[in-house]
């Protein structure tokens, strides 16, 4: 059995993929409480935290609806979330758990919990320029699945991709026109 504490000493290690991968079966098979898992992307040393939200959305992404109890504190820690490298993994989870695609358990679930910190953070990514374009895409995109559930988000997320159109930066050029002809639709 794998303790937290010997969970952040394997993170202190070099991960490739392979042991990701291996370290995300052992942790799904002793049923790692995915809530310490979260709170060790948060952990002092960045690339711990990178390692740990890495194996976090392999995880969750492998199995939703097995974590459903855990989509409030998951909620609850985002618009703590300051190392950029778990920025990119937390907004492309929040993306998918919003996403039509997503299984309707996780989607009901997110509509018992209060999403709007979740919301301004994403809104705050969105308009930080050292945030990176992936983050801001990943934003913007997970905001577009948001934008039904509160009805000012559709303006709003027009606005600042109207802005992103103009951008240096191709790929957030990209990012704000395909997700700018989903709202327009």
């Amino acid at each position: 059995m794998l303790t937290r504490q010997q969970l952040i000493e394997e993170l202190s290690h070099t991960l490739g993929k392979t042991k990701v991968l291996k370290l995300t079966r052992i942790l799904e098979e002793q049923h790692f409480a995915l809530r310490d898992l979260i709170d060790i992307t948060f952990d002092q040393d960045k690339v711990i935290g990178f390692r740990a939200v890495w194996i976090l959305e392999n995880m969750f992404l492998k199995d939703p609806e097995h974590y459903l109890n855990d989509l409030k504190y998951f909620a609850s820690r985002f618009k703590g979330v300051s190392n950029p490298s778990c920025m990119r993994h937390y907004t492309k989870l929040i993306m998918y758990m919003t996403d039509n695609s997503s299984p309707a358990s996780v989607r009901q679930k997110l509509q018992t919990i209060d999403l709007e910190p979740v919301v301004e953070q994403l809104f705050d990514w969105m308009i930080d320029p050292k945030v990176k374009v992936a983050v801001k895409a990943f934003a913007g995109k997970a905001l577009f699945n948001l934008k039904d559930r509160y009805d000012w988000i559709a303006e709003e997320l027009e606005g600042q991709l109207q802005i992103f159109l103009c951008d240096k930066s191709a790929g957030m050029r990209s990012a704000a026109k395909s997700t700018l002809k989903l709202i327009q639709k």
